[in-house]
């Protein structure tokens, strides 16, 4: 059985776009780096700053367990950091610090300035870009986990390409001990401080996104303020080389780390908890049962019960019930939120049951 349409919804041709376009930008990048430098340099530094993503990744996904995204929209959120954000804050960057340059401040000035104040302002601008984009697709944003899903994706994309030009000029100041030195301190030491800093616009874009009040969409500029001064603590930490500075500022993202994980599993029961009070209306239907309720109910419930259904062979049919039920019962939520047109509901609704009725075999 193919995947039901209703759970795989087809791209749209603007998010199509926006994948090509970043993917050549972060092409580009890349293949400039390689021509204007040793290409062992290249080499080593590319590997390095892939080798950390397996598992970012997955801490990241973790957090996304309830109703996965779309893939093709984490890996917009993923390209368009890797490619068009870290290209125009690059060009952005160097206009800034010329600007600095003409104004007669010397290049110790204009390097720290920007370091400190443009990369902050212009980076997280752009990484913050990607979840504008998605919030006119309000449908893939039903609540705070998922602005801080796409935020840390923009973020870990535009991590790994800035990361393999980093490595690049250490490898070219200070040969291959001077890269992988770099990577120790950046690769496996702080490797979360763009996701970090990111998703703090990701959960104002989020707050807009899922609330109706009238003063929601100051989230979206003091989540970007949020993500501006936490780029700009860690990078001025640095530019002093202060140790104490950045066991501070190191401190201060871990405790944001630990924030947003809580705001994940807060999120998470609370849903779980509003699936559990929805489902039990559509027990007439047919397609569940009280058990079904129960363990739809229960992330480790769900879990269970994917590992006999790939014990039976049924693994595929579980995981797309499991899914439109999550789907029938978020549908629920966002009706409430955005007053969905009736006709428009009952749509959806009937697709979700039929997905339902023909994965149960059980």
């Amino acid at each position: 059985m193919t995947r039901p349409p209703v759970l795989s919804p087809r791209p749209s041709k603007a998010l199509i776009i926006g994948l090509v376009i970043s993917s050549a930008c972060a092409l580009l990048m890349l293949a400039l780096m390689l021509v204007s430098s040793d290409p062992k340099g290249f080499g080593l530094s590319a590997v390095m700053a892939v080798a950390p993503l397996p598992v970012l990744l997955a801490a990241v996904l973790a957090l996304d367990r309830l109703e996965p995204e779309p893939r093709l929209h984490l890996s917009f959120a993923f390209v368009w950091g890797a490619g068009v954000a870290v290209v125009v804050a690059i060009a952005l960057s160097l206009a800034g610090e010329a600007l600095v340059l003409s104004a007669g401040y010397g290049k110790t000035v204009a390097d720290d300035f920007g370091t400190v104040i443009l990369a902050p302002v212009i980076e997280e601008g752009l990484k913050g870009a990607a979840l504008l984009l998605l919030l006119r697709r309000r449908r893939e944003i039903d609540g705070l986990t998922d602005g801080i899903i796409y935020a840390a994706m923009a973020g870990l994309g535009f991590a790994a390409v800035e990361n393999v030009g980093y490595y690049l000029s250490a490898y070219t100041e200070n040969g291959t001990d001077g890269a992988v030195g770099l990577f120790v301190f950046r690769g496996l030491i702080a490797p979360l401080g763009h996701p970090v800093y990111t998703s703090m616009i990701g959960i104002g874009v989020a707050y807009a996104a899922t609330r109706r009040t009238p003063v929601r969409f100051l989230a979206i500029p003091l989540g970007y303020l949020g993500a501006v001064v936490l780029h700009g603590l860690w990078n001025g930490a640095a530019t002093l080389g202060s140790l104490p500075a950045l066991g501070v500022v190191y401190l201060l993202d871990l405790c944001v780390i630990i924030a947003l994980v809580v705001v994940t599993v807060r999120e998470r029961k609370a849903v779980l908890a509003k699936i559990g009070g929805i489902l039990p209306a559509y027990l007439p239907t047919g397609v569940l049962s009280p058990q079904d309720v129960g363990m739809l109910s229960s992330l480790g419930a769900r879990r269970d019960a994917r590992r006999w259904a790939k014990g039976h062979g049924l693994a595929k049919p579980m995981a797309d019930y499991q899914q439109a039920a999550t789907e029938l019962a978020m549908l629920h939520l966002r009706a409430e939120r955005e007053a969905m047109p009736a006709e428009e509901f009952t749509t959806q609704r009937e697709a979700l049951l039929h997905v339902m009725g023909a994965s149960r075999r059980w």
